[in-house]
Parts: C-alpha cells; structure tokens; sequence
C-alpha cells in the first residue's frame, strides 16, 4: 500500500489521516465509523462536539469519548436524540447505543 503526501510542510489534523489509514486497513463495517465522524459535527451541533467526540463504533453501539462527568452526565440524558440526529445523517439506523466515556476530545 502506498500512501501519498500532499505537502509535508502544510499542518493537517491527524484526523484525516487515520480515516483513510482505517478505509484501507479495516472490513467494510467499519466506513460507519468513518461516515459517523463525517458527520458527527453536523449532526450534534458546535457546542457538544466541542466536548464529545466519537471514538470507536462496534456492532450497533458508539463509544464517545467526552471532556468531563459533567459532559457525561448531561450527554446522557440526550442519548435517544443524539441517537436519532446520528442515524438520520447517516441516512440510516446503524447506532442502538452509545456508551459515554471521559477520554481525550480532538476537534
């Protein structure tokens, strides 16, 4: 496999990177994860994605990784809505569950 660099000189996020690192590297299950973090942003809004991120999709359930038990905690109650803006930007129902977890947040 080879991987081409665009310009080693402009910064990017690693973020892209490791998308298409896993495009490459992982089963077709997994482009859910990458479509999640597509739309993670758009789909949770500004303020929550500044303090939770998605981290890893197994089966039908996320793990999102969250700034604080305060996150946690108000994050939880609108678990079923954050389910429902997640799939409807997906286009369809791949998440069940989502497992909040406090970990390093990269926006």
């Amino acid at each position: 496999m080879t991987i081409e660099y665009k310009n080693l000189k402009d910064p990017s996020h690693i973020s892209g990177f490791l998308k298409e690192t896993l495009k490459s590297y992982t089963k077709t299950n997994s482009s859910g994860m990458t479509a999640i973090w597509d739309n993670w942003n758009d789909a949770v809004g500004e303020k929550i994605a500044e303090n939770a991120q998605p981290a890893a999709f197994k089966g039908e359930t996320l793990l999102v990784y969250v700034s604080s038990s305060t996150w946690m905690q108000h994050l939880s109650f609108l678990k079923n809505d954050i389910i429902d803006k997640i799939n409807e930007s997906l286009e369809e129902k791949s998440v069940k569950d989502i497992k909040f977890k406090i970990g390093n947040i990269q926006s």
